[in-house]
């Protein structure tokens, strides 16, 4: 895929999201509190941790723009279904599906702030990893031109600190939401990421060789001393 038709796929898939998203909060806004339908009854906590994500999207479909030109990516069905997979999982997380409301976590006002302190944590950590990433960066699984190994910051000891960012964001939004379907989209989204970071690995590997073994020696996937 060209660096333009990527672009283009990133800022649909985001305003995709965030259309999704507005929708969601506007009909919640024309209901009264208790008229609400249940799947867009949310919190004044949701709702503060669905504009959070919408404007992580809007930055990130912006960021998106400095990317290299890519040398080698993945199929557009490859790219298709991680979105696919991602934003269903999203969808999982913010609406309280019926069925599947029971809650896991007390509703309490802690939790609420411990949920959207976590969210925000993840969003400053994925938008740092993103800047030492530079034009290496794309949504997609790529090689970019002139590509190199990225080490600083981050990178020193995470070789996907973006997903752990991404990652730590849903789950600031799971404790935020404390029903059932949250666990399970969460679960969702990390399948989506754990799949998408086995590409990754074996693109770097087959191109930087040794060098690539021995930052994988030195530093962890997604969580020290995790994973």
């Amino acid at each position: 895929m060209t660096k333009r038709g990527n672009r283009y796929l990133t800022i649909l898939a985001a305003a995709v999201a965030a259309a999704i998203l507005g929708f969601a909060l506007t009909l919640r806004a024309s209901h009264p509190l208790h008229s609400a339908p249940g799947i867009l009854n949310f919190s004044k906590g949701m709702m503060a941790a669905i504009v959070l994500i919408a404007l992580f999207d809007i930055y990130w479909s912006a960021a998106s723009k400095n990317s290299a030109p890519a040398q080698s990516s993945e199929s557009r069905l490859s790219r298709g279904f991680h979105l696919a997979v991602l934003n269903g999982g999203v969808l999982l997380l913010i609406l309280s599906v019926p069925g599947l409301t029971r809650r896991f976590l007390p509703n309490t006002p802690l939790l609420t702030f411990l949920g959207l302190a976590i969210e925000a944590a993840g969003i400053a950590f994925a938008i740092w990893s993103r800047r030492h990433l530079g034009v290496n960066w794309s949504g997609e699984v790529r090689l970019a031109s002139g590509h190199a190994l990225v080490r600083s910051g981050p990178y020193a000891r995470i070789r996907h600190p973006i997903y752990t960012g991404v990652l730590l964001m849903y789950l600031g939004v799971m404790v935020v939401s404390g029903e059932m379907h949250a666990p399970i989209a969460v679960a969702l989204i990390v399948l989506a990421y754990v799949r998408k970071i086995g590409l990754e690995d074996k693109l770097l590997q087959e191109n930087f060789g040794s060098e690539w073994d021995a930052w994988r020696r030195a530093t962890w996937a997604l969580v020290p001393p995790i994973y």
